[in-house]
């Protein structure tokens, strides 16, 4: 049995990833104890040229397979994404999911949720313009990447306590060994890095849920 999307870390300084006609050159940066990961920062926030391709390719992956009504998508990596994708959706907004309660909010739904990238909980917060614009309509839950599939399962969880009816959840990487749902749409997979220690620490983890399952 072999660990999908996972490599053994030999100081491994940079990883390309492909995306449409493009690739880009990711720096390997450790996370925690014995994992490290491709960093996507600089490219999904200030690379226009890669964001606009992936949102076009996803855009059109998402109309196709399930025909939102609208996006939601959390704070911050996600939203030049959110930004192109609503736009080749002929969506006027998209739902933002801020992590954190701010001044210009004078009502509001939040949750918890923990990612791969953050040593501590943090939350999801809707306002109240945001809950009006989900309510009752068909949203996509849409991030960058998905990981261990905290943040997505968030999205999930705050678009209905809003009234949303969840119909897909998108992003444009599916990184590392964790996530186990199969309707996810995605365009490109991303590994991770890790010790020998914990590659056979997470190899003993996943068998011990699939022989249970």
């Amino acid at each position: 049995m072999q660990l999908p999307r996972v490599i053994l870390y030999q100081g491994q300084k940079e990883y390309v990833t492909r995306v449409g006609s493009l690739e880009r050159k990711l720096p390997i940066v450790q996370v925690s104890e014995g994992l490290w990961i491709a960093s996507i920062g600089e490219i999904v926030l200030g690379d226009i040229d890669f964001v606009e391709e992936a949102g076009k390719l996803l855009a059109k992956e998402i109309k196709e397979q399930c025909n939102p009504e609208v996006l939601i998508a959390p704070e911050a990596k996600a939203f030049p994404l959110a930004h192109v994708i609503a736009r080749e959706l002929g969506h006027k907004f998209f739902a933002a999911a801020r992590k954190g309660v701010k001044g210009y909010m004078s009502g509001y739904i939040s949750i918890e949720v923990q990612s791969i990238t953050t040593a501590e909980k943090q939350r999801l917060v809707l306002d109240d313009i945001d809950v009006l614009r989900i309510k009752g309509k068909k949203v996509c839950l849409l991030d960058d990447i998905v990981s261990t599939g905290g943040t997505m399962k968030a999205l999930q969880t705050i678009t209905e306590k809003a009234g949303g009816i969840p119909v897909c959840k998108a992003a444009i990487w599916l990184e590392g060994p964790w996530w186990n749902e199969k309707e996810l749409i995605y365009l490109t997979e991303l590994p991770v890095f890790m010790s020998n220690e914990l590659y056979e620490k997470s190899l003993k983890n996943l068998a011990s849920i699939q022989f249970a399952v």
